[in-house]
């Protein structure tokens, strides 16, 4: 717990007194952890989730190398600056990935806890980034205190560093007390627990208060500051012995340290009488001199007495007797001033010289020099901006893309109610019409019926994978938490970690999302196939041969229709029809044109983000896409202004073609009715190809997710077993009753209390012997107990030894996923050892018990 320093005097000139530090500084003992697989997990997790990760192996292997020199206990400088890098890239990797993303179980033990005889410790694990951060700024505390302990404080430079590290290390327990329990969201070890950090703080700072109070001693200062700076370090020690004192924290630390911390309150109580005497003196204020050199002696006494190997509180103690007996004498023959009493003297002034340094950011050189694993990364905040940006641009540009296609629906909707382009295409020949043949052919390129049915076939199976991976993720979080609830449920009180529902809440949120976007998409696919099958023979006709369709096209009634009225109206119509089609192709092309926008603002993210230390990025996205959205904007509204005055002029000509008797007619409706086929065919095959690039894509969110899950079941079981390994050995710490002591002679029964050696048996007889009945067993008391309670037995010893049931095949040194209370196995009676038949003349043996090499 505590390190020892090698004290050596300080050498000073002649006039100088010789200081030497009056106890060893009091050092905090580190953190130990196991090893974590680093790269794996923070490699899935980077690559499928953060921007430039894409090549992140070479610096997650450098960070894991830094981890492992970290947690090895080494008490020099190098190990400090280890501490600090690690410390550095962590803080650096927070700043990229929310610590809660991290699904990696650090496990850490208690730093004051020192086992017991079957090596179990207090420990625990949690699967954050952030309780990885705290355990190692506690590392860096604990590093700093033994280092400023390991000083050998005789020059300048070794005292100003020890009262650095040790300012340093207040800090650092003072910011863990506030944070903590943010980081970590369950009860931590004791070491980590607030009052245990205040109280190590107070101790920190104590102690280089104690070193500046060595420092103004050895430069021989004025004595009124001198004073000053042994009351504030009185002071400090009276805080840090009070709260070392409280429970619970008193059985925490060492019991060395509470009488290390009384002797050095008492040697400053009386150093601080002693200086603030000297200025007395200096004043002729013999009286309050006296009183005060009173106090110094008692309390130099009591100090010493503590601290016997403290050559500067003998020097000191020497000082105030000298000091004390002439202040006595000329007040007893010259001043005979009245002595006041030590509870009426004016308190002395306090310098707080010492101050606890907050930790800094990074405890590294500045950049360029701190070298940054992660600086390809982009930073959470602008990472999640972007995320934002792209979901505002891709909103922005699905919203656009709708109002195109519902104007290009609602133009074929009303082309269809006026049965165009069929009716007008009736007025040529009989022949099938050039529109529906061009329709025709581009329904067999894409591959007729049967490609819409092969892509309608493959959406179920694809539905039903996304199912199956939110279903496994589903059933890993619900085992888990039913595991944990099982434990909660048999260990009570002690089962201490955070309990699942608390930590899954945003998992089952975002299960709850994605099952609500599954549904979704299954009621997408029955529209989907409900269009189909109202246009399914339709397209059926359109997907076979010319001859087919226009065998299956009803002739036209009276070989055509109308006169020459009819005809001009028709030419109009087709030329309006004409004007339709460019439309539509602008449109398409201004759909792609959409579908292309691209939206840059990690520059501008960044930027925002080194000036201000925050964005504000609804309004930078806005901006940016409105911006480049707006010249699309305009294209579209002037291709909305077009159809509306060309489905005007076309509602006009077709009200004359009518009225000249043209269209009508069973064929032109089979013919409009291919036209809207052809309509739906593309309409289906684009939402098809949506729906299976939709649910592809949704795969991968859910093998993300999925993932996630997997990687947070696994640190919660790795917890679990560590914590069950840890409540099974507390078990096994269980005081026993200790086993009976061996019954002397003289408490043994009557039956064998003494026993004579039997005869020398005689050479056996070469006559055949008939059989002696067998020897009956001795119902004599063993010496011993025949099981011995309160000792550990070796593996595979029947469980019904132990009063407490044990897991079924436990075993000390491994770690077992759930206990199971073995079955008690029924008591066999005590069998003594029979002897074989003895030949006939030959001595009975001799009685259970005897032992001819017994004790005398």
């Amino acid at each position: 717990m505590q390190l020892s320093v090698a004290v050596d005097l300080l050498s000073t000139d002649c006039q100088k007194v010789t200081v030497a530090v009056m106890a060893e500084l009091i050092a905090v003992p580190l953190k130990k952890s196991a090893d974590v697989e680093l790269v794996k997990p923070l490699r899935n997790l980077l690559q499928n989730t953060y921007e430039g990760a894409e090549d992140c192996t070479d610096s997650l292997t450098e960070l894991a190398r830094l981890r492992s020199d970290a947690i090895w206990k080494v008490y020099d400088r190098a190990s400090l600056d280890v501490l600090y890098s690690y410390y550095d890239q962590l803080a650096s990797l927070e700043e990229k990935v929310p610590p809660q993303e991290v699904q990696i179980p650090f496990k850490w033990k208690d730093a004051f806890d020192r086992g017991s005889l079957f090596g179990g410790r207090i420990s625990l694990t949690v699967s954050s980034l952030a309780y990885e951060h705290v355990c190692i700024l506690f590392n860096i505390g604990a590093l700093q205190s033994v280092l400023a302990s390991q000083q050998p404080l005789d020059t300048e430079d070794s005292l100003k560093l020890a009262t650095k590290l040790l300012q340093q290390a207040a800090g650092v327990f003072a910011h863990l007390k506030g944070t903590v329990m943010g980081a970590v969201h369950q009860e931590p070890t004791p070491d980590l627990q607030p009052d245990t950090l205040q109280a190590l703080a107070a101790l920190m700072l104590a102690q280089a208060q104690e070193v500046i109070a060595y420092k103004c001693i050895r430069d021989e200062m004025k004595e009124g500051m001198v004073a000053r700076v042994c009351a504030q370090c009185e002071e400090l020690y009276t805080d840090a012995l009070r709260m070392i004192n409280r429970e619970p924290q008193r059985a925490l630390f060492d019991r060395e340290w509470s009488a290390i911390i009384t002797a050095k309150q008492m040697a400053f109580r009386g150093l601080t009488q002693l200086f603030q005497g000297m200025v007395c003196r200096a004043n002729k204020a013999v009286g309050e001199e006296i009183s005060r050199l009173q106090v110094a002696v008692e309390q130099l006494k009591g100090a010493l007495g503590r601290l016997p190997q403290a050559p500067l509180l003998s020097e000191q103690l020497t000082k105030a007797m000298r000091f004390l007996a002439e202040a006595t004498k000329d007040n007893d023959f010259i001043y005979h001033e009245r002595i006041p009493e030590a509870r009426a003297l004016e308190p002395v002034a306090r310098a707080a010289v010492a101050k606890a340094l907050p930790p800094p950011a990074r405890w590294g050189a500045p950049p360029p020099a701190r070298r940054d694993l992660f600086a390809a990364l982009l930073p959470a905040a602008a990472h999640r901006a972007l995320q934002a940006a792209a979901a505002r641009r891709a909103e922005a540009v699905n919203a656009e893309v709708n109002k195109l296609r519902e104007a290009t629906q609602l133009l074929n909707s009303i082309l269809a109610s006026l049965n165009l382009p069929a009716c007008v295409e009736e007025q040529d020949s009989g022949e099938l019409p050039e529109s529906i043949r061009s329709k025709a052919a581009a329904v067999r390129a894409a591959g007729g019926p049967g490609a819409l049915r092969a892509l309608m076939e493959e959406l179920p199976q694809l539905l039903q994978r996304n199912r199956d991976i939110l279903d496994e993720a589903e059933r890993m979080l619900r085992e888990e938490e039913e595991a944990d609830a099982a434990l909660r449920s048999q260990f009570g009180a002690r089962w201490g970690r955070t309990p699942s529902p608390q930590l899954t809440e945003a998992f089952r949120a975002n299960a709850a999302k994605y099952r609500q976007i599954i549904d979704n998409a299954v009621r997408a696919d029955a529209i989907v196939q409900q269009k189909f099958a109202q246009h399914k023979e339709d397209i059926e006709l359109l997907g076979r041969s010319d001859g087919e369709i226009t065998a299956g096209v009803p002739e036209a009634a009276g070989g055509g229709g109308g006169g020459a009225g009819a005809g001009s109206a028709a030419a109009e119509l087709r030329a309006l029809l004409a004007r339709v089609e460019t439309l539509k192709k602008e449109r398409d092309s201004l759909e792609n044109d959409l579908k292309d926008v691209t939206l840059d603002l990690k520059e501008q993210f960044l930027s925002a983000l080194a000036a201000d230390g925050a964005l504000d990025e609804p309004a930078l996205t806005a901006g940016a896409l409105g911006a480049a959205l707006a010249p699309l904007q305009r294209r579209a509204a002037a291709l909305q202004q077009q159809q509306d005055s060309l489905v005007a002029e076309i509602q006009q000509a077709h009200a004359r073609f009518a009225a000249a008797g043209g269209g009508g007619g069973s064929r032109g409706a089979a013919l409009g009715r291919l036209c809207a086929a052809h309509d739906a065919y593309a309409d289906l095959t684009n939402n098809l190809k949506e729906g299976v690039k939709f649910y592809n894509d949704l795969t991968q969110l859910l093998v993300t997710f999925q993932n996630k899950i997997s990687d947070f079941c696994f640190a919660r079981r790795t917890e679990k077993e560590e914590l069950l390994k840890d409540l099974t050995q507390d078990a096994s710490r269980v005081s026993r009753p200790a086993p009976d002591p061996p019954q002397t002679p003289a408490q043994e029964p009557a039956a064998v209390a003494r026993k004579d050696p039997p005869p020398r048996p005689p050479p056996p007889s070469a006559a055949p012997a008939a059989p002696a009945a067998p020897a009956a067993p001795a119902a004599a008391a063993l010496p011993y107990p025949m099981q011995p309670q309160g000792m550990p037995l070796p593996y595979g010893a029947a469980p019904y030894y132990y009063a407490a049931p044990m897991p079924t095949g436990y075993n000390p040194y491994a770690t077992l996923p759930y206990p199971h209370h073995a079955p008690r196995l029924p008591t066999q009676p005590y069998q003594p050892y029979q002897h074989p038949p003895a030949p006939q003349g030959y001595p009975q043996p001799p009685p259970h018990g005897y032992n001819p090499y017994g004790t005398q």
